[in-house]
């Protein structure tokens, strides 16, 4: 069973896998070579880092939404009423898990009929006006703390906009 040739090829297969291993060894190395071997090659991207004491503030440019919302596309909100559709119908007196959501703009705040408002909302007042409908879904829990409204919120201003000029066609 041990002869001469046996041990002949397993010393050969082991000797094979050893080179078989030195050689992806030396090519990964060359691969991924992160030690640079010359002053002019340079590895990564230069980030420039603000010198210590030297802040900068960035003041964030904000539209009045009006502006935004008197250039708004109805079209481009029907595609976001999607996301509200699951909780939300559009026929009047049709509440499913949110009220009904025809007529929104301008009607009173917890209005709909047959729905059974939450404390926040019941307690806000006031009418559903674009700006009113814009704070409340872009942070539905800041705005009416203690809705029972589970939405993240919608952060962009335009999208925001869109939903809305789309709700006062319907």
């Amino acid at each position: 069973m041990f002869d001469t040739m046996t041990i002949t090829k397993v010393g050969g297969a082991l000797c094979a896998a050893l080179l078989v291993f030195l050689l992806g060894s030396w090519a990964a190395e060359e691969l991924y070579d992160i030690e640079n071997h010359s002053e002019d090659h340079v590895s990564g991207y230069r980030v420039a880092v603000p010198e210590a004491g030297a802040e900068e503030v960035v003041e964030e440019e904000t539209v009045p939404f009006e502006e935004v919302y008197a250039a708004a596309d109805a079209g481009a909100g029907e595609r976001l009423w999607r996301q509200c559709s699951a909780c939300h119908a559009l026929e009047d007196g049709r509440n499913g898990v949110g009220p009904y959501l025809a007529g929104v703009v301008d009607r009173p705040v917890a209005s709909a009929a047959g729905f059974n408002y939450s404390d926040a909302l019941a307690s806000l007042g006031g009418e559903w006006t674009p700006e009113a409908i814009s704070g409340f879904i872009e942070n539905p829990r800041e705005y009416a703390p203690g809705t029972a409204m589970s939405y993240g919120g919608m952060g962009d201003i335009e999208d925001r906009a869109n939903l809305i000029a789309f709700l006062a066609t319907q």
